[in-house]
């Protein structure tokens, strides 16, 4: 009937974040904007009585808790996350933006003009002064490149070197970070007119000499071929820097520090030019490293991103998804590549994606093998394989599969991959694959597997538990769905009275539910025909958030109005019941504590109290 969840945290209608006053232009794109059409675009929506359901995007779940409204045009999810609100609050939430961010993309969407006034004027985003931060330092780092003296020989060494033309410089705006250390800093506080504190953030200088009390600002990246990472609306996030003195101590790639708009495993480099063609292909092809993706696509294979680190992460395979359901992994040919595409399957594989492998020739990465011969690099992207024929391919040339010890570490290694895979045809079809390659009978892998299955299904259960021990009380829960059952009723003025003479004198463990219903039969004294919207006019602000959670709840489906009257009664005695056992226990509890203290007046006082709880107890 009902499943106990965690406490909704993040539920929070637009009016909580910002004042309504003159917010013409937030209502206007809301009006603009239908929630359902919008949230399709992102996700996959199916239709459930009057509101559509889907499987949340925002954590991990197989049964769909993520529900949304037309007549409200609100969204929540009734899973772990407990996430919920508006059209705003999930562009935020699914794209991890500030409201600033969120209202100029969806007026620009739904057509709507903002004034520069009032909220626009009132707000400064510390993350949109890091866009403009970054996009000047992009546009110096150019400059530096391709126009000034001091980039001639960075210049020649990519034209000449790496064999990238001055159209792909122009498309990927790569540039180069001056060797003394202070150009752009000087630039950016003395032309520009940033503040010190405005570089520490963006990532773009450090500071030096604190000990000493000299303190000097410094440029982050010095003497770098430099690489802007956009993120896949355009905005410059981040840079990714290669030494050109191979003999740096720093590392031939830094990367900038995380910041509030950069995280290194939440986005790939080139998305923002690639996901155009990633939609049209319907595959996203996953490389290493910048040069790689760079002469991928000066020989016309477009749809070609870079994973920023050794492997994927959950929020990258979660980024992909919105693009494609398909995934090719084109690694450097090196055992680091093999552990990375390994590594990366886990988060892959939770979003349900379809993984191949590009296994390239001549060449030890992408980059070299085009330059070597871009025709068989082509034909290599082509002819991938599957995931798993690749990898029990690599295992197999790695061990001798005639030996003993051979055959053991083929199945130490490859059982623990395919264990995972979701698809129960496809786990059994490289069980057999694997049976017959190592001359061993079917049933003794199975059962090896099922060793491995069974310690996953131990560290399961943990974590199960560990969550449970955060969840609701049976009260809270049942004040929610009895708060759900009134609110979506026909005529809640019915339902509502037969349950609050039922919870007589009853005290909510969760007061929202309770003021709630309270507000609304003060209401329909007044207004015999139930009206959500006048309703909601009269209801306090803070509980709104309360109100449409409840109006989403997923309740189940009755064979008529008397039945859904029966369960709302029937939830309402159960509450009474448990509130009373409490109420008993609590007493009880003070009982003792005061006859050590041997205070008899209270004691007596209690006793009675008691005594009257259990009477009204055995009534009920």
């Amino acid at each position: 009937m009902v499943e106990n969840r965690k406490q909704n945290t993040t539920f929070y209608p637009l009016s909580s974040i910002v004042n309504k006053n003159p917010m013409d232009e937030i209502a206007r794109i809301r009006e603009r904007t239908d929630l359902v059409s919008f949230i399709s675009e992102y996700i996959s929506l199916k239709k459930m009585g009057r509101n559509f359901k889907a499987i949340c995007p925002f954590h991990q779940e197989k049964t769909p808790s993520f529900i949304v409204s037309p007549e409200r045009q609100i969204w929540h999810c009734f899973g772990g996350c407990g996430k919920g609100g508006d059209v705003f609050t999930f562009l935020m939430e699914y794209e991890n933006l500030e409201f600033v961010e969120a209202l100029r993309i969806l007026a620009k969407r739904a057509g709507v003009e903002l004034r520069e006034s009032g909220f626009e004027r009132g707000i400064s985003s510390k993350k949109e002064r890091i866009y403009i931060l970054n996009k000047i330092a992009m546009d110096f780092y150019h400059f530096v490149l391709t126009k000034h003296k001091a980039g001639e020989e960075a210049l020649k060494y990519l034209i000449d070197i790496r064999k990238i033309d001055s159209k792909l410089i122009e498309t990927f705006m790569i540039g180069l970070s001056p060797k003394d250390g202070t150009s752009l800093s000087n630039y950016l506080i003395q032309k520009k007119k940033f503040k010190k504190e405005d570089l520490i953030e963006a990532g773009l200088a450090f500071y030096r000499g604190l000990s000493t009390g000299q303190v000097r600002v410094l440029d982050f990246f010095r003497n770098r071929i430099m690489f802007p990472l956009l993120d896949q609306r355009g905005n410059v996030v981040g840079f990714s820097g290669r030494a050109i003195e191979e003999s740096l101590s720093s590392g031939k790639y830094i990367n900038t520090r995380d910041t509030i708009v950069y995280h290194k495993g939440s986005m790939f480099f080139g998305l923002n030019i690639a996901k155009d063609e990633i939609k049209k292909m319907d595959k996203a092809i996953i490389m290493e490293g910048e040069f790689d993706v760079i002469s991928s696509y000066g020989i016309g294979v477009k749809n070609v991103i870079a994973v920023k680190g050794t492997a994927l992460t959950d929020n990258q395979a979660s980024l992909i998804s919105r693009f494609t359901d398909n995934v090719c992994l084109c690694f450097d040919q090196d055992d680091a590549g093999y552990e990375a595409t390994k590594r990366s399957l886990s988060s892959l594989e939770k979003k349900g994606l379809n993984i191949t492998v590009a296994e390239v020739k001549n060449g030890k990465d992408a980059d070299e093998a085009i330059k070597n011969d871009p025709i068989s690099f082509k034909k290599s992207i082509k002819q991938d394989v599957a995931v798993y024929d690749y990898l029990l391919s690599r295992i197999l040339s790695i061990y001798d599969k005639d030996t003993i010890d051979g055959k053991r570490k083929i199945s130490v290694n490859f059982l623990p991959i395919i264990s995972r895979i979701g698809n129960e045809i496809v786990k059994e079809h490289y069980l057999r694959k694997l049976s017959t390659k190592l001359d061993i009978s079917l049933d003794a892998l199975v059962k090896e597997m099922e060793k491995i299955e069974k310690k996953e299904a131990i560290n399961i259960k943990e974590n199960i538990v560990s969550v449970k021990k955060q969840s609701l009380t049976r009260r809270e829960v049942l004040e929610e769905y009895l708060t759900s059952l009134v609110i979506q009723y026909e005529n809640p003025k019915i339902v509502l009275e037969k349950a609050n003479h039922t919870l007589s004198n009853y005290e909510f463990e969760t007061l929202s539910y309770g003021k709630v219903l309270n507000h609304l039969l003060i209401f329909l004294k007044k207004s015999p025909v139930f009206n959500s919207r006048n309703f909601l006019e009269t209801l306090p602000k803070e509980l709104l958030a309360t109100y449409d959670t409840c109006f989403l709840y997923p309740l189940p489906k009755f064979s008529d109005t008397k039945h859904s009257e029966m369960e709302a009664v029937k939830i309402a005695t159960e509450l009474r019941v448990l509130f009373l056992k409490d109420k008993i226990k609590e007493i009880s509890s003070n009982l003792r504590s005061r006859e050590k203290e041997e205070d008899i007046k209270k004691i007596e006082v209690l006793e009675k109290e008691l005594s009257s709880i259990i009477n009204l107890l055995s009534e009920g």
